[in-house]
């Protein structure tokens, strides 16, 4: 599911998410696979992409059917993502989200712990759980306001919309618009590595975020077990 390659030349890592059947939406598995990509990685750049016409769909929804209104197990499985994604933040590596095509829900989220986000003009953005009675619960609801502000998170969140590549550029969502995201991970790797990383982290010292990814979680795990029949239809 988790497939990577080492540009040894270029002191570049790819890490690419490959289930373009469904739009590389995680597993519990792939998501245990995408963290142990990123943990082993001793590269100075890792770049993120998604197989096929996708960035990534975010959590497989028959994985979240599966839970059958387990309140316990889906807040589990929200931690997990939230893990994978503290993982992506938290790397000592240079991590460069390459968006083409659709980052929704969980996706999104992956690419919003990501250092650096370069869409292609065919990238969309979007967080469209709330049609169905969810939300993406991988620290979404903590980084979408730091990122786009308060305002246009909570019309990102509450609307459901798809956001283009020229929108998401106008707020902030993503930095460019590349045909090839690539480059710009191979222009952060043409530097030194010790600068860049030190750079990440001065520029990565945050503040508490633990409470709220828990209440996050919590609240994901409320919401699977009062939806349980809207996930199934979703599915049929």
């Amino acid at each position: 599911m988790i497939d990577v390659d080492v540009d040894a030349d270029r002191s570049i890592r790819t890490v690419t998410i490959d289930r373009p059947a469904v739009r590389n939406a995680l597993t519990v598995d792939g998501l245990a696979e995408l963290e142990t990509a990123i943990a082993d990685a001793d590269e100075s750049v890792i770049y993120l992409r998604g197989s096929g016409p996708a960035f990534c769909a975010g959590a497989d929804l028959e994985t979240v059917s599966g839970f059958d209104g387990d309140r316990e197990r889906a807040e589990a499985f929200a931690r997990r993502g939230q893990r994978v994604a503290r993982a992506i933040e938290d790397a000592p590596a240079v991590v460069v989200a390459g968006i083409d095509g659709p980052a929704r829900g969980g996706g999104l989220e992956l690419a919003l712990a990501c250092d650096v986000r370069v869409g292609t003009p065919d990238s969309t953005y979007g967080e469209p759980g709330v049609t169905f009675g969810l939300f993406g619960a991988w620290g979404g609801t903590v980084r979408l306001p730091r990122i786009v502000g308060d305002g246009n998170a909570l019309e990102i969140a509450l609307s459901g919309r798809t956001i283009d590549a020229g929108d998401a550029l106008r707020m902030g969502l993503i930095s460019r618009i590349e045909d090839d995201p690539r480059t710009v991970a191979e222009e952060i790797a043409a530097n030194a590595d010790d600068a860049t990383a030190v750079l990440k982290r001065r520029l990565r010292d945050d503040r508490e975020r633990a409470t709220q990814e828990r209440h996050e979680a919590q609240a994901f795990g409320k919401l699977v077990a009062a939806h349980a029949d809207d996930i199934d239809a979703v599915l049929e």
